[in-house]
């Protein structure tokens, strides 16, 4: 008699070879995943973890370190380290007493005071404010020392060409120095006008005579000014009139040039001045090197002619500088 065996029975062999390949799959899988979770902490704690060089900690995503590990033996060796962009500062002007509505009772330039006098000084007043007695006695005292100076050279100044010669160099000298007695504000006589014009205008080949302060002989030349006004202009005729009230002093050629300049800035107050001066020194004429073909140039630029190159480049080219 056959005798058959129950389901339950029949697939337990099965079910045990089944469950045997589970167990190594599954032990497989885990190995693999216990592989792979390794992995990605080995690669996590790699990612978090800090590299020490030379005792300082830094991260991998952080800046680049210089390559240059100890430090050089010159300071020039050193890399230098980037520029800081400086942020600019916003000047606060104070108010002029225009926009205060208050009068100015002195110049703030030093060139002219509150009574229109240029660079005065103790003498200056004096000749301005003296009496016609005071006047007399000043001419008698140059008489005098010209007199002095004729005698020192060698000469008889009672002979018959050298008798009426200290006083005629002592009125030449007092006109050579005419400009000690006059005022700026005079010369202006309020001819300024509002015209709403804002180009540029040149008084070009002034002629200038001055006297040189060092050894009291004669330069000349020719003076270039230039200026754009604000609104207001001036009569053509006072620039060179300014000018020359500056010629007749002592002077040497770079104050001049610059004394115009600021005297014209400060009168008119335009966007912009600038001044040329050529001249030929007799003190180096006819003294010293002697060179008789030399020339001197000096200028001096103000507002915009200073600050914009292509503005002064065009005022030199305009008076005639940039064709030589």
């Amino acid at each position: 008699m056959v005798q058959f065996e129950s389901p339950s029975r029949a697939g337990s062999p099965s079910s045990t070879g089944s469950s045997s390949n589970g167990d190594r799959k599954s032990k497989k899988s885990k190995r693999r995943d216990g592989g792979g979770s390794s992995k990605k902490r080995s690669h996590d704690d790699n990612d978090n973890a800090e590299t020490t060089v030379n005792g300082s900690s830094s991260h991998k995503n952080a800046e680049r370190r210089s390559s240059v590990s100890k430090p050089a033996r010159d300071d020039r060796d050193r890399p230098e380290p980037p520029l800081k962009k400086k942020k600019r500062k916003h000047k606060v002007t104070a108010p002029t007493p225009e926009e205060t509505g208050e009068a100015s009772t002195r110049s703030p330039s030093p060139v002219i005071d509150f009574d229109g006098l240029s660079r005065p000084s103790r003498g200056t007043r004096e000749r301005l404010e003296e009496t016609d007695e005071q006047k007399a006695a000043r001419l008698e005292k140059m008489k005098g020392a010209v007199r002095t100076l004729l005698e020192c050279v060698g000469e008889d100044p009672d002979r018959e060409g050298l008798l009426a010669t200290p006083e005629r160099y002592a009125k030449a000298m007092l006109t050579f120095t005419k400009g000690y007695q006059q005022n700026v504000k005079d010369i202006v006589n309020g001819a300024i006008f509002q015209e709403g014009h804002n180009e540029m205008v040149i008084v070009k080949d002034i002629e200038v005579f001055s006297m040189c302060e060092h050894h009291l002989v004669p330069f000349t030349g020719k003076m270039h000014i230039g200026y754009i006004p604000k609104n207001a202009v001036i009569g053509i005729s006072k620039l060179p009139r300014i000018a020359e009230l500056f010629a007749r002093r002592l002077q040497i050629q770079e104050r001049l040039t610059r004394e115009v300049a600021n005297a014209i800035m400060e009168v008119l107050n335009p966007q912009g001045v600038a001044v040329v001066m050529e001249s030929s020194h007799l003190c180096m004429v006819m003294r010293g090197v002697e060179k008789t073909t030399t020339s001197t140039i000096t200028s001096c630029v103000l507002g915009c002619f200073e600050r914009k190159e292509k503005t002064r480049n065009e005022f030199l080219s305009l008076i005639g500088v940039n064709r030589r």
